[in-house]
């Protein structure tokens, strides 16, 4: 018997070997498109465009987030639907109020969509969007509203279903792959940048260019990771694993910057005791040597601890920053090791945990992401007066296709605004608009018209539905193909029956482009912030968070301060880079505003236990502190105050001194990074001064 080789798993192979990802999910998109709208036309929808536009706009490269997409938006669908049914019979003979209420409800819809940075926001966007797609149309014949929803619904839900069917079961391209290989990748960075911030030969652009990659891969595995829950893939049941390893990689830049900072200083005071220098060198080796042959961790923070000075003695700043650094050191190769371990259990079946690791598993949990209602308040405005002004035009006008343009605005608003600046993107979506015209008009009215059966309908729209794929998976085309695929499929005609008629082209047409220039009017005149604007929004609202941390009702939770604070370093990352600025400075800031933030809790935890005396210096202490972030809230920028600087001295000279050792150690911690992180550059005080010079 001869032996044959498999013909699926072969082509597969020479898509993945010669980049053929974006062919394959190109033909994949079409077949969808084609099985919904084969679908819709067999069972009678009378607009089965519909599916075929829902197939394209559900598409993505990922499996799981083509059902994430898919569910949410099936349940945006049918919320949407129902809104329109209530709505259009109450209001339907005063156009003047139903067009205010479907604005509001888009405008609501968009506001929360904009907070909720999950693919659960595809819910409101639908839930807002489906309802004008119903309602509008629908003004003239209110008596259907009920049918037309159900037809628009099952239309969607078909195009949906469709969709999800192919992507999933045609050689599926699944997050688990992508998300263990992102792992994979993101530990050898991560423990890159660790050594080399370890290393006092390494200059600062190295660092901060392995910094900004891990900031941005521990963004894009968030993205992926709330993906996962979509597939039946047996990484699917690790969940706990990951939200811990993710929750451990967040810990890694500030404490791998804060080791960096204090090492720094020690080595320009010539400081650094050689036990420290060997022990440097040993968890550089051990990081470089991830299958365990460079030495124990539990070995390395023994060591770190036993070269602590000992906090009973007089103050004196190297100690503090010794102490500072090796505490950090300490905990830095904790954080690895739980990773490692993670990561293994990760890519295995049943592996045995140790008990940090198997505590970080049990306090895992989901990441507070940073919301900026501003911002979405901005984004609703810009939808609701898209579809106030467009529904005034339709109105004046009576122009019958008036419903088209407003519904092609409404859906526009309601995608792009989440960008700073969306007018560019939707400016495309106009672009694409017009060339959906272009290539619809020879469709309508010379190639469909000669089509007999639907295997040669096929044959004939495949190379426009293809090229509107392949554009889709390129960025720079990616929103011209949203705005073909928005308007194609109608213009063209795919409706249950061929109608032909120029004058419902032309209405069509000019109605798309009419809606699509709306929004990019109503974008540019009220959701335009710019990266600069946002990149300051991100850093303002840190401060913010930091002057209400020193509040001492305030229950200190280090893990979701620290994950909120790396969201906005993934959200800062790629705004500089828009800016084509230097994006040292703000990253710096914004794990110093990390740090401080540890700060302020660890003062929190000493607080609890701090004699009367220690507290009223801590009164002192966080009272300027919240004065300092309140100015900066509010100006942008500004130097230290020379008062905040006096109180932190003070506190650092002589808290904690009649306490436990452990509480004057962590009093002595926290001050010495409190310092460090807000007044890096300003030499002691005086008092300080003199005390720092009679210990050494």
């Amino acid at each position: 018997m001869c032996r044959v080789t498999p013909a699926l798993p072969q082509a597969r192979w020479m898509a993945d070997r010669y980049g053929g990802h974006d062919a394959l999910f190109t033909l994949k998109a079409f077949l969808a498109a084609m099985l919904a709208y084969y679908i819709a036309l067999r069972i009678g929808l009378d607009r089965p465009y519909w599916a075929i536009i829902t197939a394209y706009i559900v598409a993505q490269p990922l499996a799981g987030a083509v059902s994430s997409k898919a569910m949410f938006r099936l349940l945006g669908t049918v919320i949407g639907a129902g809104v329109a049914i209530l709505l259009v019979p109450l209001l339907g003979n005063a156009p003047e109020l139903l067009s205010l209420a479907l604005a509001l409800w888009l405008g609501l819809c968009t506001f929360v969509a904009l907070l909720d940075r999950t693919p659960r926001a595809y819910t409101f966007l639908l839930a807002g969007y489906t309802a004008g797609i119903v309602a509008f149309p629908a003004v003239e014949a209110q008596a259907t509203i009920f049918t037309a929803a159900s037809l628009r619904a099952q239309e969607i839900g078909i195009g949906i279903a469709s969709a999800t069917l192919v992507h999933s079961l045609v050689f599926p391209r699944t997050v688990s792959a992508r998300l263990q290989a992102r792992i994979d990748a993101i530990m050898i960075d991560a423990e890159r940048w660790s050594r080399d911030s370890l290393r006092v030969d390494h200059g600062d652009a190295i660092v901060t260019r392995d910094r900004r990659q891990l900031a941005t891969d521990i963004h894009e595995l968030h993205q992926l990771a709330t993906y996962l829950p979509f597939e039946s893939s047996a990484l699917r049941l690790k969940a706990g694993v990951l939200r811990a390893l993710e929750t451990q990689l967040c810990l890694l830049l500030p404490l791998a910057s804060a080791v960096e900072d204090r090492c720094r200083q020690l080595q320009r005071a010539d400081a650094l005791p050689p036990a420290v220098h060997v022990l440097l060198d040993d968890v550089v080796a051990w990081l470089g040597a991830p299958d365990g042959k460079g030495g124990s961790p539990e070995a390395l923070r023994a060591r770190a601890r036993a070269c602590e000075p000992d906090c009973r003695l007089p103050f004196a700043w190297h100690a503090a920053l010794q102490l500072s650094m090796l505490d950090r050191l300490a905990e830095l190769v904790a954080v690895h090791a739980i990773c490692r371990e993670l990561q293994a259990a990760m890519g295995a079946d049943s592996i045995p945990l140790s008990p940090p690791a198997r505590e970080a598993i049990r306090n895992a949990r989901r990441r507070v992401l940073h919301r900026d209602y501003g911002l979405a308040l901005r984004g609703a405005l810009a939808t609701s007066l898209t579809v106030l002004i467009g529904c005034l035009l339709w109105i004046l006008s009576a122009w019958p296709a008036g419903a088209g343009a407003v519904v092609i605005a409404s859906i526009i608003c309601a995608l792009f605004s989440n960008m700073d600046d969306p007018a560019p993107a939707a400016w495309k979506v106009w672009q694409g608009t017009c060339c959906a015209v272009l290539v619809a008009a020879p469709y309508a009215f010379a190639i469909l018209p000669r089509v007999s059966d639907f295997p040669v309908l096929v044959a004939v729209l495949a190379p426009a539905f293809l090229l509107v794929g392949a554009m889709m998976v390129r960025r720079r085309l990616a929103a011209m193909a949203i705005g073909m695929i928005l308007s194609l499929p109608g213009l063209m005609g795919l409706d249950g029956y061929y109608t032909g008629q120029f004058d419902s082209f032309a209405n069509a047409a000019i109605a798309q482009m009419l809606g699509a220039l709306l929004a990019v009017w109503a974008l540019k005149m009220v959701r335009t912030v710019g990266a600069e604007q946002s990149a300051l929004r991100l850093l303002r609202a840190g401060w913010r968070d930091l002057a209400l941390r020193t509040d001492p009702r305030q229950q200190p939770d280090t893990v979701k301060w620290i994950n909120t604070m790396l969201d906005r370093i993934g959200l800062l990352t790629p705004r500089l880079a828009e800016l084509g600025s230097d994006t040292t400075a703000p990253l710096l800031d914004i794990l110093r505003d990390t740090r401080v933030g540890m700060s302020l809790d660890d003062l929190h935890r000493f607080r609890v236990r701090a004699h009367a005396r220690d507290d009223r210096l801590l009164d002192v202490v966080l009272g300027r502190v919240r004065q300092h972030f309140d100015r900066l809230g509010a100006r942008g920028q500004g130097d230290p105050d020379p008062a905040l600087v006096r109180a932190i001295d003070t506190a650092l000279a002589t808290i904690g001194r009649n306490g436990a050792v452990d509480d004057r150690r962590l009093a002595l911690l926290a001050l010495t990074s409190l310092r460090r992180n807000i007044a890096p550059d300003i030499p002691l005080s005086p008092r300080l001064d003199r005390e720092n010079s009679a210990a050494a």
